[in-house]
C-alpha cells in the first residue's frame, strides 16, 4: 500500500513521492531514488485476523464521536467489584467504591447542557436504528444539534422535535430524498413544532439549501411500487422536459415525482392507479390529477 507525499525529491525535484509501508521507505516515483528508509511505522505492534482480535488486543479507548454527550472522552468506574489481580474486594471498600461509583456517574452529567445531550444522542440511535442511518450520517446530525445546543436555543423546545428537525436537515444537505412526513410515525411531537425548529436551525445557522429535485424522489417510489428500470427512465425524461418548459417552478417534488411516474407508468404498459401513486409519494390523489393534467397539458402528451 502506498500514498503520495509533497515532499521534493534531491535528485530531480519532483513531487511524486510514495511511501511503501511495507519495505519502510519513500521512493521517488519518476527516477526511482529513496529518499528514506527504516520509516517508523505509527500503527500497531501486533497483528488482528479477525474483529474480536483486533478488539481483544487493543489497548486504546474508541475513536471520539459526536454522538456520545462527552464525545467518548470520560471514564467509567466499572460495576465488577474485583480489585487489579481480580480479587474481590472487602465489604468495606465495596461500600466506598459504590459511592464513588455513584459520583462519578452523576458528575458526568452536572451540568444542564451534559444532561440534554446525553438525552438527545439516546434519542438519536433510537432514530438511526429504526431510520437505517449510517454513522457518518448520525455524526452530522450530532454536530447540527450541539451548535444549537451551544447557541443555548434547545432550552424550552422539544428535545424530540430539534433531533427529528436536524435530521430531515441532515438529509436535504446530503440530497437523500426524504420528507418531513417520513419523520412523523416514529415521533411523539407535531408535525407544526418539527417545522417550526426545522426554521429555527436554518435562520441560526445561516444554511442556504436548493430545492429537492424531484428526481430524486423517481427511485424510491419506483422501488414501492415495483415498477421496471424504463418506467423509471422515462419518467426521468418526463421531468426533464418539464424543468425544461419551467412547469416544475413552485411545486411539491413529491407530487411532480407521483404524477411523472403515473404517466410514465401508463406508456410503458406498467399501469398504476392515482391512489397507489399517492400513497407511495405521499400527498393526495388530487395533487397527482393536477400535476399530471399540468405534464399532459405542457408537453403535449397522448
Amino acid at each position: 500500500m502506498s500514498q503520495e507525499n509533497s515532499n521534493l525529491c534531491p535528485e530531480c525535484r519532483n513531487q511524486n513521492l510514495i511511501i511503501d509501508i511495507f519495505r519502510a521507505e519513500m521512493i521517488c516515483n519518476e527516477c526511482g531514488l529513496v529518499v528514506s528508509q527504516r520509516m517508523i511505522d505509527s500503527g500497531p505492534d501486533w497483528r488482528a485476523y479477525s474483529t474480536e482480535e483486533a478488539n481483544r488486543k487493543a489497548r486504546a479507548g474508541a475513536p471520539t464521536t459526536l454522538t456520545l454527550h462527552d464525545k467518548g472522552l470520560s471514564t467509567i468506574i466499572g460495576w465488577r467489584n474485583k480489585d487489579a489481580f481480580g480479587k474481590k474486594i472487602s465489604p468495606t471498600k465495596k461500600a466506598e467504591v459504590y459511592r464513588l461509583r455513584k459520583w462519578n456517574t452523576r458528575t458526568r452529567t452536572n451540568k444542564s447542557i451534559d444532561r440534554n445531550l446525553a438525552c438527545a444522542m439516546n434519542e438519536l440511535d433510537r432514530f438511526a436504528s429504526q431510520l437505517n442511518i449510517s454513522r457518518e450520517l448520525k455524526e452530522a446530525i450530532a454536530h447540527i444539534y450541539r451548535k444549537m445546543a451551544n447557541k443555548n436555543l434547545i432550552r424550552g423546545r422539544s428535545i424530540e422535535a430539534m433531533l427529528i428537525a436536524s435530521i430531515y436537515l441532515t438529509c436535504r444537505l446530503n440530497n437523500i430524498p426524504k420528507t418531513l412526513d417520513d419523520f412523523i410515525e416514529y415521533a411523539t411531537v407535531d408535525k407544526k413544532k418539527i417545522a417550526q425548529c426545522y426554521r429555527l436551525i436554518i435562520n441560526e445557522l445561516n444554511i442556504n439549501l436548493q430545492v429537492l429535485s424531484p428526481t430524486n424522489f423517481i427511485p424510491r417510489f419506483c422501488a414501492e411500487l415495483k415498477l421496471s428500470g424504463r418506467t423509471q427512465n422515462r419518467a426521468a425524461e418526463l421531468l426533464n422536459l418539464a424543468k425544461k418548459y419551467r412547469i416544475t417552478a413552485g411545486k411539491a417534488p413529491t407530487g411532480l415525482a407521483g404524477a411523472a411516474l403515473y404517466v410514465a407508468a401508463i406508456q410503458e404498459g406498467e399501469r398504476r392507479t392515482q391512489k397507489e401513486i399517492s400513497q407511495a409519494a405521499g400527498v393526495t390523489e388530487a395533487t397527482i390529477r393536477s400535476r399530471y393534467k399540468d405534464l399532459v397539458n405542457y408537453l403535449n402528451i397522448r
